[in-house]
């Protein structure tokens, strides 16, 4: 059973900075797509990057609203991924959720993702 625990959100100023993490126990990001999704106030989860891994080939994909800002990695060793947000705009703020599914497929639809972190909150203040 994969768990997943994310941490580094928090009150950033507009233009500002933050790296989020999503640590994962109980198994390996091995054979799973990885994502982070985002759910602002009063507004639906939203999709902003997924990670995947097929043999040696990464693949990687952002929301356009996050393209040129944001960046998604991880680090095998500690079985953890990141979410770097740089240049951060008051629209930004959400509970950033990450989640992971078996398989390579690229969807992006919250209901095909069967493990989830509890989310982390950031806020962009202008």
């Amino acid at each position: 059973q994969v768990q997943l625990v994310e941490s580094g959100g928090g009150l950033v100023q507009a233009g500002g900075s933050l790296r989020l993490s999503c640590a994962a126990s109980g198994g390996t990001f091995s054979g799973y797509r990885m994502v982070w999704f985002r759910q602002p106030p009063g507004k639906e989860r939203e999709f902003v990057t997924g990670i995947s891994w097929s043999g040696k080939t990464t693949y990687i994909n952002y929301s356009d609203s996050v393209k040129g800002r944001f960046t998604i990695s991880r680090d095998s060793a500690k079985n953890t991924m990141y979410l770097q947000m740089t240049s951060l705009k008051p629209e930004d703020t959400a509970v950033y959720y990450c989640a992971a599914r078996y398989g390579t497929v690229d969807t992006r639809r919250w209901e095909d993702y069967d493990y989830w972190g509890q989310g982390t909150q950031v806020t962009v203040s202008s």
